[in-house]
């Protein structure tokens, strides 16, 4: 099935290209992106194509676009919504695109849903990576990060941190406002615009997509995997990213299973024999539990040595080009990754 068509349209020409520039590299994105630069264009499109969500300028909006049959219309204001505009939803047009997006999607969230483009299996093209290990402070977040940050040079890729604490409004020096407690929520209600959901709260650490983690433990342990896997489904159907790397933590209930479900499991291990025991001790219960399939997808690393990040806000370039990235990028050179 064909994607519904988000339309932009703005008079100034530089700033409609710009921002379709960034929504087509906007992988989170469930929709195909047309756009305008004048009323007239747009109408002629409308006139043979249905546009599901049209971001229009105050000075591009006339009376023949208020009559075409647009599922939703929000108006990129320059300040204070003029008053005929009242009926519509609108946003600042001179703030960053992520934001934009993420207020678009919010307010078409509220009452829209967005139609399947794939059938209900997950894609054989999402390719599911996990990072986990049964030891604390191994630099698995590190080097999720890292991996992450790399890959997405090449395909389009998305994080989750399924930690309990993960840090990251500390780590970026940010709050924010929608977290994957939000989309979590949404999955046990049975939202059916998820993937609109998801689109609102995507954020970016350098060029690499990721949903900022959970706010409580609560939300992770509580979590049935029923829904993770719903979760997953709706990232493959909905969105165009090719890889999700998953940072797994312990306190998953089912955390076996969501391993099953990844291509290749990474586990970073360390030498000294309280963690050689303990990752014994994970090895059996695998086994135990028949799970040996997990044993024979996972790639064990001896991470080297990294400083950590510096103090201030995060910089992923820190990672990229630390000692954990020239480790990955040997990885992928060996066909690890």
């Amino acid at each position: 099935m064909k994607k519904q068509i988000f339309a932009v349209c703005d008079t100034e020409a530089e700033y409609a290209r710009n921002f379709m520039d960034y929504l087509n590299r906007k992988k989170s994105i469930p929709f195909e992106v047309q756009a305008f630069t004048s009323a007239e264009s747009l109408i002629a499109f409308a006139g043979k194509n249905h546009v599901e969500v049209l971001l229009i300028s105050a000075e591009a909006m006339c009376r023949e676009i208020r009559e075409l049959d647009i599922g939703k219309v929000i108006i990129l204001t320059e300040g204070v919504k003029p008053p005929e505009f009242g009926g519509y939803a609108g946003v600042y047009k001179y703030q960053a695109s992520s934001q934009i997006v993420r207020e678009v999607m919010a307010c078409y969230g509220e009452e829209k849903s967005v139609l399947p483009v794939q059938s209900p299996a997950m894609k054989r093209s999402t390719d599911i990576l996990g990072i986990y290990s049964p030891l604390g402070r191994c630099l698995k977040t590190s080097f999720a990060l890292t991996l992450g940050q790399i890959l997405a040079k090449e395909r389009p890729v998305l994080y989750l941190n399924l930690e309990e604490y993960a840090g990251f409004e500390e780590l970026f020096g940010r709050s924010f406002s929608g977290t994957l407690s939000d989309l979590l929520y949404f999955v046990q209600q049975g939202e059916n615009n998820l993937s609109v959901k998801l689109g609102g709260m995507v954020q970016t650490a350098g060029i690499l997509d990721f949903i900022p983690p959970v706010q409580s433990p609560l939300d992770i342990r509580g979590t049935p995997w029923q829904d993770w896997i719903r979760l997953l489904q709706e990232i493959s159907m909905h969105t165009s990213y090719e890889t999700v790397i998953l940072d797994i933590g312990n306190g998953i209930d089912e955390v076996f299973q969501l391993l099953d479900l990844c291509r290749t499991v990474y586990m970073p291990v360390r030498s000294d024999r309280m963690s050689v025991c303990k990752i014994a001790q994970f090895e059996k219960l695998l086994q135990m539990l028949d799970y040996s399939q997990v044993l024979a997808k996972t790639v064990k690393m001896k991470l080297p040595f990294y400083s950590g990040v510096q103090r201030g806000a995060f910089q992923p370039e820190q990672l990229v080009w630390s000692e954990l990235g020239d480790y990955v990028r040997e990885m992928i050179q060996k066909g690890l990754v």
